[in-house]
């Protein structure tokens, strides 16, 4: 457990640790301390003169998006490894690695999957963004409709109920 804010003020009032006060640097040490850094970064700098050169860049237009980024040929060709021989940029990877999950691993399957989302994207959503929000608006409510559940109310099943029923205002009123 560190030491308190107390504890540091107490050690150094107290009378028997005057006689340890911290030593003064010299300027001698001080020189030898920045010569030792010096040094020590002229090794750093002759090891990264060592290093492979990186080979050179170029840009690479995604298959799905259409975003363009700068890659290593040897990044393009993992990537291209990875994908059935398509350019997919990093966002567009993990979205197919997602829809992989889904659909229990198929690559081919999400792949297409999401190049088909991208396509239909870029051809509405980016020219008519308020028509994509309407599409989409649309589609969660089929979806919504289609997972609608029939009311569980004994009344829908054709049982009666005992005590007091509810009104449409959610008030409860006594019948019968």
């Amino acid at each position: 457990m560190a030491p308190n804010r107390e504890t540091l003020v107490g050690s150094y009032s107290n009378s028997e640790n005057k006689s340890h006060k911290p030593r003064r640097l010299s300027i001698e040490n001080l020189q030898r301390t920045l010569s030792d850094i010096s040094l020590e970064l002229s090794k750093e700098s002759r090891d990264h003169e060592e290093l492979a050169p990186i080979s050179e860049v170029e840009d690479a237009k995604c298959e799905c998006c259409g975003m363009c980024e700068e890659c290593t040929p040897a990044y393009i060709k993992r990537e291209r490894d990875k994908f059935s021989g398509k350019m997919i940029c990093g966002l567009c990877a993990a979205a197919v690695n997602q829809e992989m999950e889904k659909n229990g691993g198929k690559k081919e399957e999400a792949l297409n999957e999401h190049m088909n989302a991208c396509v239909r994207f870029n051809r509405y959503g980016r020219a008519y963004p308020v028509l994509s929000q309407a599409e989409a608006m649309r589609e969660m409510f089929k979806r919504s409709a289609s997972l609608r559940v029939k009311s569980i109310s004994p009344r829908d099943r054709g049982g009666h109920r005992k005590g007091p029923a509810r009104s449409s205002s959610c008030i409860p009123s006594i019948t019968r």
